[in-house]
């Protein structure tokens, strides 16, 4: 039994670092690294979860291939439950190229594969019944299992008292709020990038997005700002978390690192406060390392990072 799940996207990232500028057509341009990583939100969280010490699990749907195999034992190596992992020969498994510029901002190259076919057949909910957390992660990427099945599910597993999580990804065919809205009355938490919380509430201000999202029924909102920090509100509530200042070399997963560290932190029953602060020094370690999860430490480490380290702005 799981205590998380994390449910959607499972990637194979292949990352090249720095990439200045795009070679022109027959030309060849050199980098200093190119390396095979996992990706996908729902591995990228699962796998930072477990460095956390939680115990976690992940449902999604990948290729019977090499790059499949590859994501399955990246998982089992970290103590991530793959029981509710498929594999299917009808579609290979997703696949990113991670184009990784000098400051660490990244452009990417996808292709969908078996995140563009995962359904609601593919998912064994007995993994959903016996766990107390569900993070469904990269909603907007699933096209199959996007807007009212996600919805579906979210009620299903609400209904048994579960805490419901959910974050998205830009959204490359424009649903957005059409996707969004039947899933926000089910969730406990919605914890969207800033840009994705622009498209999706149509607003500037974080403080606006926020009450778009609680409006539509979300109980907690967090608003993901990156070098920024993050924005929480619920219904009690509402404050910045500014985040911390470190030396980034690759933001390839930090959003997922820091849900994951948000998730740790309810996990461990600590006030949103405190789960928004460790969520930060979690994301601020996954940016200082090249892939998505090589920069997670345990959580012992990020609670003596949080002591020892300033941030942007004073608390």
């Amino acid at each position: 039994m799981s205590k998380i799940v994390c449910l959607g996207i499972l990637v194979a990232d292949l990352i090249a670092k720095p990439v200045n500028q795009f070679p022109a057509k027959g030309k060849l341009t050199n980098v200093d690294a190119m390396e095979l990583h996992t990706g996908g939100c729902a591995t990228n969280s699962a796998i930072d979860l477990a460095k956390l010490g939680e115990d976690v699990g992940v449902i999604g749907l990948i290729g019977s291939d090499h790059l499949g195999s590859f994501i399955l034992n990246r998982l089992k190596a970290e103590n991530v439950d793959i029981t509710g992992v498929k594999q299917t020969v009808q579609s290979g498994t997703s696949t990113s190229m991670v184009f990784s510029d000098p400051d660490g901002e990244r452009s990417f190259l996808y292709y969908p594969g078996t995140n563009g076919i995962f359904a609601e057949g593919d998912i064994d909910f007995s993994v959903i019944e016996r766990c107390e957390i569900l993070f469904i992660a990269g909603s907007l990427l699933m096209p199959t299992l996007d807007g009212e099945p996600t919805a579906r599910l979210l009620k299903r597993t609400q209904q048994l008292g579960k805490y419901t999580i959910l974050d998205t990804a830009w959204d490359p065919t424009g649903k957005w709020m059409s996707a969004i809205s039947p899933c926000l009355p089910y969730l406990n938490l919605f914890i969207p990038s800033i840009e994705e919380a622009q498209m999706l509430s149509g607003k500037d201000n974080v403080e606006d997005m926020a009450k778009v999202f609680l409006t539509a029924g979300a109980q907690n909102v967090v608003i993901k700002c990156g070098s920024k920090g993050c924005y929480v509100e619920n219904s009690t509530e509402k404050h910045y978390q500014p985040a911390y200042k470190v030396n980034a070399i690759d933001a390839n997963g930090a959003g997922d690192s820091f849900v994951a560290g948000f998730i740790a932190g309810l996990a461990n029953k600590w006030e949103l406060k405190r789960c928004a602060k460790f969520a930060n020094a979690v994301g601020a370690h996954c940016v200082t390392a090249l892939g998505a999860s090589s920069g997670i430490k345990s959580k012992e480490e990020i609670i003596l990072f949080i002591e020892n380290r300033s941030t942007y702005h004073d608390q």
